[in-house]
């Protein structure tokens, strides 16, 4: 393989990626970033994909364990590529397992609630309500094939502790679904973060975190503005996206 390697977190992260098709964009980092893990916990990243929530993750935070659930097998080929590729930057090989398995059909070493965090970028869109890309992994990555959202959400209930913590991120016009999806799959305390991606535009995007069995008021922050109105990364965004610092809320 020679595919050339791409960087996140201003380089301190390196990621093999297929020349064509899926590439990982901000999100995952964004992801990571406000996944409040600390040293100890144990997190699982559902369709980890290429590894980059999880290897952004595994760097910022370097007492956490995580485990990687991807259904495409070349995709899972690539994180463990990638796992070894930062291995000596930050010691993952002994901390980043990453698992083949699809979330409705388990992998037997996924106990249930057995897991601190759970954090995921499920497909954005919804079976049927797009014609999927030509390219079979992007396809994949963007559109809902035989899991939709509440099963990606009832997945993350049953393999989370109890108390333990969800984060997503997804599209901000899916909000009405997502909440009524979390409802079912009993989740609450819920954290809603708005991307904009420039002062005084819609947010297109949303992350969003929520307690397994939470019972406190939801709580809707500032949201973060990605871009300033030139084009540039904003100085929070650029914190998290090149400083390798937490979404502070």
């Amino acid at each position: 393989m020679t595919e050339p390697i791409d960087t996140l977190l201003d380089g301190r992260v390196r990621l093999h990626q297929p020349e064509s098709g899926y590439r990982a964009a901000i999100d995952p980092v964004l992801l990571a970033a406000f996944t409040a893990a600390v040293a100890g916990d144990r997190v699982l990243d559902v369709g980890t994909g290429t590894g980059a929530a999880a290897l952004c993750l595994a760097a910022r935070v370097p007492g956490a364990t995580i485990v990687g659930l991807e259904k495409r097998a070349e995709a899972a080929a690539f994180a463990r590529r990638n796992v070894a590729l930062n291995d000596a930057a930050f010691n993952m090989a002994g901390r980043v397992t990453i698992l083949d398995g699809d979330l409705l059909a388990p992998p037997p070493d996924l106990a249930p609630a057995g897991f601190d965090r759970v954090m995921m970028n499920p497909p954005y869109l919804r079976a049927g309500a797009a014609s999927p890309p030509p390219d079979p992994w992007k396809a994949a990555a963007n559109v809902e094939g035989e899991a939709g959202l509440a099963d990606w959400l009832r997945f993350a209930s049953a393999m989370l502790k109890p108390n333990g913590t969800l984060t997503l991120v997804h599209r901000a016009d899916r909000l009405d679904e997502i909440l009524a999806a979390l409802h079912g799959a009993r989740f609450g305390s819920l954290t809603l973060v708005p991307l904009w991606p420039k002062p005084g535009e819609d947010a297109r995007r949303i992350l969003l975190s929520a307690r397994k069995g939470g019972r406190s008021p939801a709580r809707l922050t500032a949201g973060l503005t990605l871009h300033d109105s030139d084009g540039a990364y904003t100085e929070p965004a650029r914190r998290i996206l090149r400083d390798m610092l937490p979404l502070a809320l």
